[in-house]
């Protein structure tokens, strides 16, 4: 699964995006975010993810 880093993200909305590791960007809609039980993002926050097309479809939290 890649991982990326927490580029922008929305507080009302839910919406944001990522930059993989590879530095390509990614956005992901609210229901991402709803779907995955994560409550809130922060900027700069480390992500796995999976993409459905050029859409991410999940994510998951790193956790160190």
């Amino acid at each position: 699964m890649p991982q990326g880093t927490i580029r922008q993200y929305d507080r009302a909305t839910g919406a944001g995006s990522l930059l993989d590791d590879h530095l390509d960007e990614h956005r992901f809609e609210g229901r991402v975010i709803a779907a995955s039980g994560l409550r809130e993002l922060r900027i700069g926050q480390r992500v796995r993810f999976t993409l459905d097309g050029d859409r991410v479809a999940t994510l998951n939290l790193v956790s160190l």
